[in-house]
């Protein structure tokens, strides 16, 4: 590791053995003056199996205003034609069948959300580790300047003195010179 490696395992309070994988990853990109950030949907949405992608559709549509009107909707026709349109009805008052097909949709439905949202909250711990990521680039880059500028300053203020010693010295010896010959001629 080069010299900002040894900087950001310093400032991160821990010898860079002891750094895990995204912390390594991080210090040899800012090394390499490279970017850490990537799309985080990208490899993710790659390894979706068919199943996966299933039941994030199931989900947003089960979850969307287009289910829930036209199911109602739906609900509306049913009731409607098994009380008075149909003359020997399939399924009369109390609806049984359709208290049966609705626990059967509620039972298949309930674990394909699950599903998804399981996969999501697996999708927004990829997104933090990787925010993690790019925040702990962004402090170590952030250090890495406040140590160039110190460096810059320190610098700045030590030529700055040594200037002035010489600016002293040469003021020293031009009121030598001149103080000699002055007591001369008042003598």
């Amino acid at each position: 590791m080069n010299d900002i490696a040894h900087s950001a395992a310093r400032w991160l309070g821990r010898p860079a053995e002891a750094l895990d994988e995204a912390e390594t990853r991080v210090l040899k990109s800012a090394a390499a003056r490279r970017t850490v950030s990537r799309p985080p949907n990208e490899a993710f949405d790659q390894s979706m199996s068919f199943g996966e992608r299933l039941a994030d559709r199931v989900a947003s549509f089960g979850g969307s205003w287009t289910f829930i009107m036209a199911f109602g909707a739906f609900l509306v026709v049913w009731v409607v034609a098994n009380v008075g349109l149909l003359a020997r009805p399939f399924d009369a008052y109390p609806f049984i069948f359709l208290n049966l097909m609705l626990s059967m949709i509620a039972a298949v439905q309930a674990p394909i959300i699950m599903m998804s949202q399981n996969r999501q909250a697996a999708k927004d711990r990829q997104d933090a580790a990787l925010d993690y990521e790019v925040n702990l680039k962004a402090e170590i880059e952030i250090m890495a300047l406040h140590e160039k500028l110190d460096r810059l300053r320190d610098d700045h203020l030590a030529n700055m003195l040594a200037q002035q010693q010489e600016q002293i010295r040469l003021l020293t010896e031009l009121v030598a010179s001149r103080g000699s010959p002055s007591r001369d001629q008042s003598a």
